[in-house]
């Protein structure tokens, strides 16, 4: 998400500077290089010798006659984007009014003037966010052209947003933009039928290819909506990994990178999916949609009888999206357990003629709950392989998606 970025790390003395050694490492995992920026607030909550070790470089604590503020962020400087996390109300404040007395907001000056990306992360005490001369200020350096990272309000303070969402804002302050003001609409997860109060029909599907592509397309500037079905067969060190990063509250929570819709069962992918799409310029149909639905009964099957199950077919999402957006560009998954290339290519293209898919990712099934893939993207007039991450198939398909939509010219 992050290859061959260079970010420079602005820490404020903030008590949310704890957190700052992790997301280090989390920039660096997702390919960035990182320089740190440290107040003389910050160096009193953890060491610059902390930094050092999380980004494997020198960090800046005082400007010098090396004018490290310009080296960072000035012309031609080396960082590609200014990140400052967490951000104090009276770091916020000191920039808005172009006050350079400590070495981040003096950066923070320098890549303004320079045209350098920023994104900040606020971080403080919820009265102190409320107050009328901080939210000034945030719109002033808002309307420069400064990316915010909204933080997570929660027991009186203004926390500092997840990793994850620092992350995908300072990707996306950085990316090409090639689907900016699409909204692209993807479905994610497996679907879920119930037998009985207890038990259901469900199939191995993590989700983690459909999050992937949304985080993607989000970082490529889309706006998206994340209509994602259930995660119900992983270990339960994956789950709580999966539910860590994607946890919400009831009735249209947001993730960092899209607006969530949960679902359950096939019918509600459906009628989400048809709902979501009125006003999308695209759909990825990435769910692992169940193919039956079971009349289910309200009171618990005794166990020890032989029992039948009459299956009924659930609609097809793809099919029904197609009649009702004629012209909606989609992108199709088709997963098969051959494992024959060839034998994949030709059920991928049956399924793009028969719905006029755009393209179709064909993959195998063994792929299912894991952090890696094996795919075919499947175009009309040819076929590419992909090997390696979800993340980074994602990727694949939102940049072929900009292709779609038009936006070549930004990739």
């Amino acid at each position: 998400m992050l290859e061959g970025v260079n970010v420079a790390l602005g820490v404020s003395g903030s008590i949310a500077a704890v957190k700052t050694v992790e997301l280090a490492h989390e920039l660096r995992r997702r390919g960035a290089e990182v320089r740190g920026v440290m107040t003389d607030s910050a160096r009193g909550i953890i060491h610059p010798w902390a930094l050092e070790f999380a980004t494997e470089n020198d960090v800046v604590t005082e400007i010098t006659g090396g004018v490290e503020h310009v080296e960072l962020c000035g012309y031609d400087g080396w960082a590609d984007v200014l990140l400052i996390a967490p951000a104090t109300a009276n770091t916020v404040g000191k920039i808005a009014g172009a006050v350079d007395d400590t070495p981040v907001t003096t950066c923070a000056t320098t890549a303004l003037g320079a045209d350098t990306s920023v994104v900040i992360a606020p971080a403080m005490h919820e009265p102190m966010y409320d107050h009328p001369g901080v939210l000034e200020a945030i719109e002033t350096v808002d309307d420069w052209g400064v990316e915010f990272v909204d933080p997570r309000i929660e027991e009186g303070k203004a926390k500092i947003a997840s990793e994850e969402a620092i992350v995908c804002e300072t990707a996306r302050a950085v990316g090409d933009r090639s689907l900016e003001g699409e909204h692209v609409v993807v479905t994610s997860g497996a679907t879920s039928e119930s037998i009985d109060p207890v038990r259901v029909l469900t199939n191995r599907s993590s989700g983690r290819m459909g999050r992937a592509v949304a985080r993607a397309c989000y970082v490529r500037g889309a706006d998206v909506t994340l209509v994602h079905g259930v995660v119900g067969t992983q270990s339960i060190a994956r789950a709580s990994a999966i539910a860590g990063a994607s946890a919400a509250t009831d009735g249209g929570a947001e993730l960092p990178y899209a607006a969530l819709e949960q679902v359950q069962t096939a019918g509600e992918m459906l009628e989400a999916t048809i709902e979501r799409c009125s006003t999308g310029d695209a759909l990825v149909s990435a769910a692992a949609i169940g193919d039956y639905t079971v009349e289910s009964s309200a009171e618990k099957l005794r166990s020890g009888a032989d029992r039948t199950l009459d299956l009924e077919p659930t609609a097809k999402v793809i099919d029904e999206v197609r009649e009702r957006y004629p012209n909606l560009p989609i992108v199709g998954f088709k997963t098969e357990t051959t494992g024959d290339d060839e034998a994949m290519i030709e059920t991928a293209r049956t399924s793009l003629d028969r719905t006029d898919l755009t393209f179709v990712v064909a993959n195998d099934a063994s792929v299912m709950g894991s952090d890696r893939t094996r795919a075919l993207l499947v175009h009309e007039e040819n076929a590419a392989r992909y090997e390696g991450t979800k993340a980074g198939l994602g990727g694949e398909i939102a940049e072929s998606l900009a292709v779609v939509l038009g936006n070549e010219a930004s990739i």
